[in-house]
C-alpha cells in the first residue's frame, strides 16, 4: 500500500534548500530573478565529521570557478545545517542574469567530500551531478491569461474547406479525394519533393470549426504557416505581407480573427524567419515576382541577407535543402524588416494575432530574438513569443554557442519535446524513471512563469501521429511505400486509444499549455510526414476519443489548480506507478498514472475529489491496472 501524507511531499525536498528573499519560501524550482537573495542550506549528517562547508560555483559565462563559504545555520539531532547567502544581481555579469552549476564541498578528517542534489557524497568532485541555478533578468514577464489554457494546432491545408474551395494557382495542384487521396510522397525520407500538391483546407474552414474546437476545451489556436508560398506546408515563405490565396487571402484572415475573437479565442501564427522560400520575392530564383531577388542581382536589396559561396547557384540554405535558402537573422536591413516599425512582428499583430511560435529558434541569432520579443511587447504587452527548442532550453546549446532564451528578453517560453518522449516512454515501457527525472529537471531549471507557458504536446507536423506511435507498430522502419497504404488493426488500435488517454491524462496534468495536433482527438494515424499530415476525418471521427478529449479540456477549463499549482513529483517507490502534485494558496490536486499490472492502493490523508470518475472517494483509493486518474484535496 501506498500511503500519501502531505508531509511526504515536503519530505521530498532535495539536499539543496533554496530560500528566496522575494518568494518568501523554500523553493522547489532553481531559477530566480536577478533582483532576487538567495539563500542555500545544505543539510550535513554530523557522522561525517565536517569542520567547513564551501559552495562551489561554476559561472558559465566566463567558464570561471568560486569557492564560496557556508555558515553554520543551525545544530540538528543527527545533521548539521550550512547556509551561503547569495545577492544574485553581483554573481552575473550582465543584467541578462546568467547560467550558473553547483556543489557543495565538505572537509572532513579523510578528505574533501562532494555532494550532489541527492544526497550523495563522492571524493571525486568530477563524479557528482551540479544543481543549475538558472537566473533571470527581473523584468521577465509572460502573458498570464494563456495559463490553464488550452491549444489546438492546425495544418491548414488538411484541415477544412468550409465549403469554399480555392481554385489552385499556378504551378499548384489539388488532390480532390479529401476522405481517400494520399499526400505526395518522395520515395527516400529526404528526397526532393515538389511539395505542390493541395487538398484545399483554408481559414474558412477553420472559422467556421471554431465552435468544435473550442468544445474540447481550447481557447488559443496554432496555425502552421499561411503566408504566400508554393508549398502545401509553407514552411518555403513567398512573401511575409500576405496570406496565401490557396488559404482564402486577406479576406479569409481577418474573418478567422474576427470570428476567434467573438468566442474570446486567441490566434498564434507559425513564424519561419530562419530562411526563406527561393522561389519567393526576396531571393526570387524562379523569377515568379516582380521584384529583384538576391538570386537575380548582387544589387538587389535583399542580397545582404543570404550568403553565397559562389554567386548565384551555391548559396547557404537550411539543412542543404536548395528551396530554403537560409536568411542572416544578424543583418540590419533584415532585423529592420521583421522586427522594425512597420516589420513584419508589428503588422500581423496589428491585424489582430496574439503572438508567434518561432520555427528553429536555435538557428535565429540572439540579436534577432532580442529585437523581436520588444517588438512584440511593445506592440502588444499581453502578445507571446514561443520557440521550436527540442531540448532544455535553459541551457541549450546551439552550434557551440549557449543561448539565452529565458534571460527575459527572446523568449516566454518553449515547445517542450522532453516531456512529450518522456511522457510516451512512461506509457509504452511502464516505468517512470525518465519521466520524473526529465519533469523535475525541466520545472527546476525553468523560470516558473516560462512553465506554466510550455507548450505541452504529444504530437506536431514534424512527428509522426500520436495514435500510431502508441501502438508500437514499427512504422519508423517502414518505407514511405509501406506507410502509404498502412494503418492499425483493431488490436493495435484498441491498445492505441486506451493508452492515448492515459498519456493525455497525465500530460494535462503538468504545468504549461496542453497542444492537440489537429485530429489526434479524432483518432487520426500516420506515419512520418507526410503521412501525419492527412486530411481531418470530417464525420469520421472517433467519437469516444473526441468525448475523453472534450471532458479533460472541461475538467481543465473548471480547476484553477491547472493554471497556478506548482509541481511536486511524488516518490511512489515503483517506477510502473507515476503521481504529480500541484499545489496553489492550500489547495492540492494530484494526478496518479498505474501503468503496473496490479491495483495501486493509494491512501490520502483525506477524502479527495476525483475529477474524471466523479464523486469523493474514500481516504484508501484503489487504482486499477492501466488507468489514471486526478484526485483534489
Amino acid at each position: 500500500m501506498f500511503a500519501l501524507n502531505f508531509n511526504d511531499i515536503l519530505a521530498l525536498r532535495v539536499m539543496y534548500e533554496k530560500t528566496s528573499e522575494k518568494r518568501g519560501d523554500v523553493s522547489f524550482s532553481g531559477a530566480f530573478a536577478d533582483d532576487d537573495t538567495l539563500t542555500l542550506r545544505v543539510r550535513v549528517p554530523r557522522a561525517l565529521c565536517a569542520d567547513n562547508v564551501s559552495l562551489k560555483l561554476y559561472r558559465d559565462d566566463d567558464m570561471s570557478v568560486k569557492m564560496l563559504p557556508a555558515h553554520l545555520l543551525e545544530f540538528a539531532e543527527a545533521h548539521d545545517v550550512y547556509a551561503v547567502t547569495l545577492k544574485l544581481s553581483e554573481i552575473c555579469l550582465s543584467d541578462d542574469g546568467g547560467l550558473f552549476y553547483y556543489t557543495f564541498v565538505l572537509s572532513t578528517p579523510l578528505c574533501e567530500v562532494y555532494a550532489d542534489r541527492s544526497g550523495a557524497l563522492s571524493a571525486d568532485g568530477s563524479s557528482v551531478s551540479a544543481e543549475q541555478l538558472t537566473v533571470y533578468n527581473a523584468s521577465l514577464r509572460v502573458p498570464k491569461k494563456f495559463r490553464g489554457g488550452m491549444m489546438y494546432q492546425i495544418f491548414v491545408d488538411r484541415f477544412f474547406d468550409g465549403g469554399r474551395p480555392v481554385a489552385p494557382t499556378v504551378g499548384k495542384i489539388r488532390n480532390g479525394d479529401w476522405e481517400n487521396g494520399i499526400p505526395m510522397y518522395a520515395e527516400t525520407p529526404g528526397d526532393a519533393l515538389a511539395n505542390n500538391e493541395f487538398f484545399g483546407g483554408n481559414l474558412w474552414g477553420v472559422a467556421d470549426k471554431l465552435d468544435y474546437i473550442a468544445s474540447l476545451g481550447v481557447d488559443t489556436l496554432y496555425l502552421c504557416p499561411i503566408f504566400e508560398s508554393a508549398s502545401n506546408h509553407k514552411y518555403d515563405t513567398g512573401d511575409y505581407m500576405k496570406v496565401d490565396s490557396m488559404f482564402g487571402g486577406e479576406e479569409a484572415f481577418d474573418h478567422l480573427v474576427h470570428e476567434c475573437k467573438a468566442r474570446g479565442m486567441r490566434l498564434i501564427l507559425d513564424g519561419v524567419f530562419n530562411h526563406t522560400g527561393a522561389d519567393s520575392k526576396y531571393f526570387n530564383k524562379f523569377d515568379s515576382y516582380d521584384s529583384v531577388g538576391a538570386y537575380n542581382s548582387e544589387d538587389s536589396r535583399y542580397y545582404g541577407w543570404y550568403s553565397f559561396e559562389n554567386y548565384p547557384d551555391e548559396y547557404n540554405c537550411w539543412w542543404g535543402i536548395k528551396i530554403l535558402p537560409a536568411v542572416k537573422s544578424t543583418e540590419p536591413s533584415y532585423r529592420e524588416f521583421i522586427c522594425g516599425e512597420n516589420g513584419v512582428i508589428r503588422h500581423w499583430l496589428r491585424r489582430g494575432i496574439d503572438g508567434w511560435r518561432l520555427d528553429v529558434a536555435d538557428e535565429l541569432s540572439d540579436v534577432f530574438l532580442d529585437e523581436l520579443k520588444a517588438a512584440a511587447r511593445e506592440e502588444n504587452p499581453e502578445s507571446i513569443v514561443l520557440g521550436e527548442v527540442w531540448e532544455d532550453a535553459s541551457n541549450k546549446m546551439a552550434y557551440d554557442k549557449r543561448r539565452r532564451y529565458f534571460r527575459g528578453k527572446q523568449l516566454d517560453s518553449v515547445m517542450n519535446y522532453p516531456l512529450k518522449e518522456a511522457v510516451i516512454d512512461f506509457i509504452l515501457r511502464g516505468d517512470s524513471t525518465r519521466l520524473r527525472q526529465t519533469a523535475s529537471e525541466l520545472w527546476a531549471h525553468y523560470p516558473e512563469a516560462v512553465s506554466h507557458a510550455l507548450m505541452n504536446f504529444l504530437g506536431t507536423h514534424d512527428t509522426e501521429r500520436i495514435l500510431t506511435v502508441l501502438a508500437g507498430a514499427g512504422t519508423k522502419e517502414m518505407t514511405n511505400r509501406e506507410l502509404a497504404g498502412f494503418r492499425l488493426d483493431a488490436k493495435q488500435r484498441r491498445i492505441a486509444k486506451k493508452r492515448l488517454k492515459l498519456a493525455w491524462t497525465l500530460l494535462c496534468a503538468f504545468p504549461g499549455i496542453p497542444c492537440v495536433y489537429y485530429g489526434d482527438e479524432a483518432g487520426m494515424e500516420g506515419g512520418r510526414d507526410p503521412f501525419n499530415r492527412m486530411p481531418y476525418v470530417w464525420g469520421r471521427e472517433d467519437s469516444e476519443l473526441v468525448s475523453f478529449y472534450r471532458k479533460i479540456g472541461s475538467i481543465r477549463k473548471s480547476e484553477p489548480l491547472f493554471a497556478n499549482g506548482d509541481l511536486r513529483i511524488i516518490d511512489t517507490g515503483d517506477p510502473a506507478q507515476f503521481m504529480l502534485c500541484r499545489e496553489y494558496m492550500g489547495r492540492r490536486l494530484f494526478a496518479a498514472v498505474n501503468m503496473s499490472e496490479k491495483p495501486w492502493e493509494i491512501e490520502f490523508e483525506s477524502a479527495p475529489r476525483r475529477l474524471i470518475r466523479k464523486g469523493t472517494a474514500p481516504c484508501s483509493v484503489i487504482l486499477a491496472s492501466q488507468t489514471a486518474e486526478y484526485f483534489v484535496l
